[in-house]
């Protein structure tokens, strides 16, 4: 039910059909899986190697960057420390760190107090603050690569989301699942929608994430080596006017120790968001990307975003 489309056709001679197949899959489960991307696999790599050492070091110089002395949504988050399922209120079982788009400390959107507009916080790993940003820029530059797809599947314009996407409120988010402990109730990631408008998603391959379309039957989701998992997030469905589906997904308790390399794209803070054209009355009210995205985190965390 999740298709596995070749990044390749998009650049190559068959742009149309890989527009119609992508386009087919963010209205059936919102979930598609795309190989070939344009990410260097060695870059991919090396990511997941400054993931491993970060997650390896000591508890105490991770908390040193704890998410929850930054209202930006950058830093460390702990095991427990995020209930996704906000219905159960069950504690995820996993730790994250993430890092956003990349400003000096006399940024002018920094010194004006804009909303998610901070510094990162960076481990002191030999290597592992330039390689997350050439992974975050590579990244980036696939998501936004990917919405001229969503645009031309939509009949809008090809670089209708360009100016909506090049100062993002976009998260890498490195990811590490612990292993099973048969414990009542565990969860690796609880059920949930993603806040922005698309996810790109890599693994190291260990299973665990699972996604529910419309008929309520959990599926697993497909692995692919070197592929990315693309989903539609909520801010897309609502910009799409309910077009797009943005689906439910968990990640189980792994039978093995679990990476993976999350980026959540989200719009500019100021774009606002309403109906796209052609897509009928808007069912939405508008609101911008930085307004959206602080009400979706500080249902997720006990501290505050956004200010």
């Amino acid at each position: 039910m999740i298709p596995i489309l070749d990044y390749s056709r998009f650049t190559g001679s068959d742009s149309a059909g890989f527009v119609a197949d992508f386009g087919r899959a963010c209205r059936d489960t919102g979930f598609v899986v795309i190989a070939n991307p344009p990410v260097s696999s060695t870059l991919r790599t090396r990511a997941f190697e400054m993931s491993r050492s970060f997650f390896a070091s000591p508890l105490a110089d991770k908390v040193e960057m704890s998410i929850a002395r930054s209202p930006h949504n950058r830093g460390y988050s702990q095991v427990g420390e995020e209930f996704l399922d906000e219905k159960s209120g069950i504690r995820d079982s996993k730790e994250a760190f993430n890092i956003g788009l990349d400003l000096a400390e006399d940024d002018p959107r920094i010194l004006a107090g804009e909303p998610f507009r901070g510094v990162n916080l960076w481990p002191d790993l030999p290597g592992f603050r330039d390689t997350m940003l050439a992974y975050f820029d590579a990244v980036h530059a696939f998501g936004v690569q990917l919405h001229r797809a969503i645009a031309l599947d939509l009949g809008i314009e090809e670089d209708f989301f360009a100016g909506h996407l090049d100062q993002p409120l976009a998260t890498l988010r490195l990811l590490r699942y612990p292993a099973a402990t048969g414990a009542p109730g565990e969860i690796g990631a609880g059920e949930h929608t993603d806040y922005g408008t698309i996810t790109l998603l890599t693994t190291d391959g260990v299973p665990g994430l699972q996604v529910r379309p419309r008929d309520g039957a959990w599926i697993d989701v497909p692995q692919v080596e070197d592929a990315y998992i693309i989903n539609i997030a909520d801010l897309l469905m609502r910009w799409s006017n309910d077009v797009y589906v943005s689906t439910p997904h968990r990640v189980l308790p792994p039978p093995a120790e679990r990476y993976s390399l999350a980026f959540f794209l989200d719009p500019n803070p100021d774009s606002v968001i309403t109906a796209l054209p052609g897509t009928g009355a808007a069912k939405y009210p508008p609101v911008t990307g930085a307004d959206y995205l602080a009400s979706r985190l500080n249902a997720t965390y006990e501290h505050k975003f956004g200010t």
